[in-house]
């Protein structure tokens, strides 16, 4: 049974419990639309205590040797792999995905613990002298306290355990919220790294339909001091300001509108391939997906009929079916917003070559969909989709393929395919965004910076820069 084993109550001080109030809310199926279970609904008095929770475990945790507290996250690391079937099931449960896309985000969120477990013992600080020779300069590298965490639905496993292992290898505890479409994968990460042996309260879960109240109250306690979040830009501006109040460090990590730029030199199937990839990963609902594809004029006819044949190809159904490639998005209101936008679109006057249409329930299934002739300022263009559309624009020359890829307030990620690999670096150079890839459909890395430029984000997650967040730098003048 897929929910054998899994906890649903809140997770708080190395105790389950229900919510203060005894309320508890639904987490339903996306393909069928049917309840799986209910979970613990938290409360503003139940995220307090887990901030109590995580601040009182946050001195022994700060001063536990880095080599025992990466053994622990090494140890859950390879917890996830032995569980990964039961977590991939999950995950396909309640998100919807399908379940070969499940059982790659496992693989990827476990490296998280395996990667952060190694960088535990290698938090280096620096020592020099001071140009007028008058001192030392010491810099270490601190703990920066309680973090609460905030993860989104699409990725319920790796979202979590990419906050999780840098905090807790830099010696912070955590307080994670985790969406309320998909609280059961944090529950069972929970439950996990209380297996690997983590301190009770150094990880606290706290699920909730009351977000925002819950969340607000806890960045303004005092004793949270770093919050990292993982969503759309309208609700990270909203944290922003609440984080303000106490100055809490931030990282985001936020919404997405990556283009997916080819010239008439790049290897066109090498092209195809790395457009599925970017564009239907994970059923287009990743921060990270293919938005807009920008085609140099002499292909891009043949790219859109290619790529609409290749998506056309793929089997949707439910998600832990056999042979499912695409499975539901997560919700109603995700399908119908992915429907306002292609109908937007086709209203400007872009062509359906496929899909364009919702499909017959129950669940909440959008087939995939490709759009040619896509005017300039075209809703798909502008907004982030998240789900399986790709809209296909014709361009002429690299400095308007520029242009069209840097209009847009996002700046998360880009992907570029050409046959010249100086043009490839100029054009990854002026693109506005975190992160590019160069001929390659992904990019995302457990040992790479992660995060974005623009709206789309604030700091890194991923590399050594991910521990650096979780950390405050101090300097110490000395002589001797």
């Amino acid at each position: 049974m897929v929910l054998e084993g899994v906890p649903t109550d809140l997770f708080i001080g190395g105790v389950w419990r229900g919510s203060d109030d005894g309320s508890r809310f639904d987490v339903s199926d996306p393909a069928t639309g049917d309840v799986l279970t209910s979970v613990a609904n938290g409360t503003v008095a139940d995220g307090m205590a887990a901030v109590a929770a995580a601040h009182a475990a946050a001195p022994a945790w700060a001063a536990t040797p880095p080599r025992q507290r990466g053994e622990i996250l090494r140890k859950a690391f390879e917890l996830m792999l032995e569980q990964a079937g039961q977590i991939a099931r999950l995950m396909t449960a309640e998100n919807g995905k399908a379940l070969p896309d499940a059982r790659g985000e496992v693989l990827y969120a476990a490296e998280f613990f395996r990667w952060f477990s190694e960088e535990a013992v290698r938090l280096n600080g620096s020592i020099s002298t001071a140009p007028a020779g008058t001192n030392r300069i010491l810099v270490v590298h601190q703990p920066v306290g309680v973090s609460v965490l905030v993860t989104p639905w699409n990725f319920p496993a790796a979202m979590a355990t990419r906050k999780i292992g840098p905090a807790l290898a830099a010696g912070c505890p955590v307080i994670l919220k985790p969406a309320s479409e998909t609280p059961l994968t944090a529950l069972l990460m929970a439950k996990l790294l209380a297996e690997a042996g983590v301190p009770d309260g150094v990880v606290n879960v706290v699920p909730s339909t009351r977000s925002g109240k819950v969340v607000g109250a806890m960045l303004a306690d005092p004793r949270v001091r770093k919050l990292s979040f993982t969503g759309s830009t309208e609700v990270g501006r909203v944290l922003l300001k609440q984080a303000a109040e106490n100055i809490v460090k931030c990282s985001m990590e936020l919404g997405g509108n990556a283009p997916f730029v080819v010239f008439a030199d790049a290897d066109l199937d090498a092209a195809i391939a790395g457009a599925m990839i970017a564009k239907m990963r994970n059923g287009g609902e990743a921060c990270t997906a293919a938005n807009r594809f920008y085609v140099q004029a002499p292909i891009a006819d043949e790219f859109a009929r290619r790529l609409a044949e290749k998506m056309g190809a793929l089997r949707m159904g439910a998600g832990a079916e056999t042979g499912t490639e695409l499975g539901p998005l997560v919700n109603a209101s995700t399908r119908d917003k992915v429907d306002a936008l292609v109908k937007g679109t086709v209203a400007a006057g872009a062509t359906v070559l496929i899909g364009g249409e919702p499909a017959a329930g129950p669940g909440y299934f959008y087939p995939p969909t490709v759009l040619t002739g896509v005017p300039e300022g075209a809703p798909v263009l502008v907004e982030e989709i998240f789900g399986p559309v790709a809209p296909v624009v014709a361009f002429d020359t690299e400095e308007q393929a520029i242009r069209l890829a840097n209009q847009t307030e996002y700046g998360l990620v880009s992907y570029v395919y050409t046959g010249d690999l100086a043009r490839g670096l100029r054009v990854a150079e002026a693109i506005e965004s975190g992160m590019v890839g160069i001929n390659r459909g992904i990019v995302s890395d457990p040992a790479a910076p992660f995060g974005g430029v623009k709206q789309s984000g604030i700091g890194r997650e991923g590399g050594h820069d991910g521990l650096l967040e979780f950390t405050e730098s101090k300097y110490i003048a000395a002589n001797w």
